[in-house]
């Protein structure tokens, strides 16, 4: 047995000082966007493939999908905005709850949010959050680097606010929102119950109105929209822990070099979609990033392998974390 864990170790520690493939970019994809839309989905998890969403359909169906990327394994908000919002795992943002509640974020953070980074590229360019969860404005995106904020507590108000804010002719080179309705759902009746199927095709009708808002005002023709889920919930309610339905997550992703039906590749997670933002916008990755562009996701990229080797204590983690969260497969 001891000899078995050993080399397993050896293997990750193997994998984590590999070289990294670097995206081959023959299309031109990097830097291909002026824009990036991001709509973070609280508590979504795999579910929008059980639920009727005809407008995220009908918008995907030129672009890539997966239901299946990893959120990190502590499936709690705090943890997953982090990552997908830095690129980097918990073990390494440290954010929680009680801190992105309670401290206000600034740029001079170790491992700053895609904002600070869009701003540093672009220092006159429009940045902009509309969130649920005050948290996501305070604590998470850093307050001293001129991004328009807006947090108004009723997901359907942040997407009217959202839909004119875009129609008042304002053009974000970066944006992020934050929809926190399904996560409550998911709390109080669980991931099976009708209610909270409806609740994501209720926030589906929210996508809908804003890519439409999107078109109408001639912004799809050169931005990346991008849809992801931080954590799914248990059957009974809640999450945080390591099953299927709290793991697996939703990121999907349309624009004029996404690959029309791709699918990403198997290692993809949640927080890639850091990396992702980034190489849109001709941004190049900090070093310390462990996200990473997925396969399957841009024409002519190739993908790369995780760079690993800042995060080896989250790739054990996770390693050991996955058999079981196989062995909830079937509920």
């Amino acid at each position: 047995m001891k000899k078995t864990i050993s080399l397993a170790l050896a293997l990750i520690l193997a994998l984590c000082c590999s070289s990294i493939a670097f995206a081959a970019d023959e299309n031109g994809s990097f830097g291909a966007y002026e824009h990036v839309f991001i709509l973070g989905v609280d508590g979504a998890g795999r579910f929008f493939r059980d639920a009727d969403t005809p407008n995220f359909d009908r918008i995907f169906k030129d672009g890539a999908v997966d239901y299946t990327a990893r959120a990190e394994t502590v499936t709690i908000s705090a943890q997953n905005w982090g990552a997908i919002l830095g690129g980097v795992s918990y073990l390494r943002h440290g954010l929680t709850n009680s801190i992105v509640g309670s401290k206000e974020r600034s740029s001079s953070t170790k491992y700053p949010s895609i904002f600070t980074y869009a701003r540093r590229a672009f220092p006159d360019a429009e940045l902009a959050s509309f969130a649920n969860w005050s948290s996501i404005n305070f604590g998470h995106i850093e307050n001293d680097i001129d991004v328009r904020k807006v947090t108004i507590g009723d997901d359907e108000k942040v997407t009217d606010a959202i839909c004119e804010y875009l129609r008042e002719g304002n053009v974000p080179k970066l944006f992020f929102s934050h929809f926190d309705s399904v996560d409550h759902v998911g709390h109080e009746l669980g991931s099976k119950s009708p209610e909270f199927i409806r609740q994501i095709e209720t926030i589906d009708s929210y996508i809908g109105r804003i890519y439409d808002t999107l078109v109408q005002q001639g912004l799809m023709e050169n931005s990346l929209l991008i849809v992801v889920a931080d954590h799914g919930h248990t059957v009974r309610g809640g999450h945080g822990g390591l099953t299927m339905r709290e793991t697996n997550v939703t990121v999907a992703a349309v624009g004029k070099t996404v690959i029309p039906g791709g699918t990403m590749d198997a290692d993809t997670r949640n927080r890639d979609v850091a990396a992702i933002a980034l190489y849109a916008l001709g941004i190049e990755r900090p070093a310390h990033m462990s996200a990473r562009i997925p396969a399957n996701l841009f024409t002519g990229v190739a993908g790369e392998k995780r760079d690993v080797r800042h995060e080896i204590p989250d790739t054990i983690l996770s390693a050991l974390a996955w058999p079981v969260t196989l062995c909830t497969a079937w509920i």
